[in-house]
């Protein structure tokens, strides 16, 4: 029985207590323990600098300050965000800034990868990967891919003050040769911005040629407003331009069996998932899926030879991710509620769980989720601008989701005493959510506060023992 039984109880307990006569109660009372009674610090080494952050038992509605470790802008991130990644082995991913940057240890010894100049390769053309004058403006995007790979880029602006002269490094790293790689592209857009990327299953068989998966970038600037494409490779460094299809659809040219529940899954599929705005999620049995696509409300599927069909399955959301579990998450923002959707059947039938923050915020910032289906848990990270004027940054844990949706504890990370506004030109920015989950259950998330000019990220130190 969950502890939230348990406290129901407790609370029936005490509203019925006496209403039968002396010693009547209806339920017997049960003292029911906070949540961080079995937690246990998992990082035993102390880190440089450390903050506690208040967290909530929402079963007892208790509070207790928990230890996170903070880093800030020189791992990785830049003035106005950090895109946090984590891998099957335990790694923390990082390329907020030009280049990625990682740590094995849970973030007490980081390395960089900085390219060299090389030889052009294909469609490399041989660079100096820097902007005189302009370090610090890059930021880019990295993932797991199901291979081992990583797969990255790095955006580097307003080079020489033209924007046609924007350029785009594709950074790999090759898990079967144990090496980075790079390549710089001339064939992308001008004014790329921020990118969003994601991992086309394979083993991919297409014009452009074959592969383990293909890699898809696209532009946070042009992303599906404009319908204007983005990125495409098989091989993760030499990348050509597509497009999307139109929104209009018709008839479905494709049926799909998205039930893996009993697929048994890698975990390479708690890692893999882009940043909710890429508004795709990889598929198990190969393609990319974009839920609620079409006008119709019908998904966009892009399959191993890097076509695109029309996929009559009806998403509750564009936000989704399927895990190693084979259940499908999918997130709906309105106003100042979330409601969290979940199908272990492919997509047939839902179940969902509903945040309304209506009566501590007045609108929502940024946002971000993820799920992980070996360690049965699901977190939602949310920035809201409090009724009180700053922006407040939060993490919901829900720890069993596969027995209840309904999280068990709210963190607030941060001191919450910072208003910031995402998009160039501001003073204080923080542009946009990022969240991981580490290998042993611990949270990695980005969040902003007055301690630091920058954006900052959290590691979570005290995790349950079982």
């Amino acid at each position: 029985m969950r502890r939230a039984l348990l406290s129901v109880a407790l609370v029936l307990s005490m509203l019925t207590a006496g209403c039968f006569g002396e010693g009547e109660a209806l339920v017997d009372t049960e003292v029911v323990v906070p949540l961080w009674d079995n937690y246990e610090r998992i990082d035993l080494q102390s880190h440089e600098t450390e903050r506690m952050f208040v967290s909530i038992d929402l079963a007892t509605n208790q509070s207790t300050n928990l230890s996170w470790a903070v880093f800030d802008a020189s791992y990785g991130g830049n003035c106005c965000e950090h895109y946090l990644a984590t891998t099957i082995e335990g790694q923390i991913l990082n390329i907020g800034g030009e280049y990625p940057v990682w740590s094995f240890d849970r973030g007490h010894v980081w390395d960089t990868y900085i390219p060299e100049v090389l030889p052009a390769i294909g469609q490399c053309v041989t660079a100096i990967p820097t902007n005189p004058g302009q370090e610090g403006l890059g930021e880019g995007s990295i993932v797991q891919a199901t291979n081992g790979d990583i797969i990255s880029m790095s955006w580097y602006p307003y080079v020489g003050g033209d924007l046609k002269l924007d350029k785009f490094y594709a950074i790999l790293y090759d898990d079967s040769e144990d090496q980075w790689k790079w390549c710089y592209n001339r064939l992308t857009e001008p004014f790329y911005d921020r990118s969003w990327q994601v991992e086309v299953i394979g083993p991919i068989q297409s014009s452009m040629g074959s592969g383990d998966w293909a890699s898809i970038v696209v532009s946070n600037f042009w992303h599906q407003s404009l319908n204007a494409g983005g990125q495409i490779s098989v091989d993760g460094l030499n990348y050509y331009p597509f497009q999307f299809p139109g929104r209009d659809g018709g008839e479905p040219d494709i049926e799909l069996d998205l039930d893996f529940t009993n697929a048994s899954l890698s975990s390479y599929y708690d890692v893999n998932k882009p940043h909710k705005e890429m508004r795709a999620f990889p598929m198990p049995s190969g393609g990319l899926i974009f839920p609620s696509y079409y006008n119709n409300g019908n998904a966009a599927f892009m399959d191993t030879s890097l076509s695109w069909n029309e996929l009559a399955v009806q998403f509750p959301s564009e936000y989704c991710q399927i895990d190693s579990s084979g259940a499908i998450h999918c997130v709906v923002n309105s106003g100042t509620s979330f409601t969290h959707y979940k199908s272990t059947d492919g997509a047939v039938s839902w179940e969902n769980f509903t945040y309304d923050m209506g009566d501590v915020a007045t609108q929502i910032e940024e946002w971000e989720f993820q799920a992980n289906g070996e360690l049965d848990l699901f977190v939602l990270n949310v920035r809201y601008q409090s009724a009180a004027g700053p922006d407040v940054d939060t993490v919901y844990h829900v720890r069993g989701y596969s027995e209840s949706m309904s999280p068990d504890t709210l963190t607030y990370i941060g001191q919450g005493d910072l208003d910031s506004t995402s998009g160039a030109g501001n003073d204080i920015r923080f542009d946009f959510a990022s969240l991981g989950i580490l290998n042993d259950g611990g949270v990695v998330v980005a969040y902003h506060d007055s301690t630091d000019p920058d954006p900052l990220f959290a590691v979570e130190l005290n995790l349950p023992q079982s």
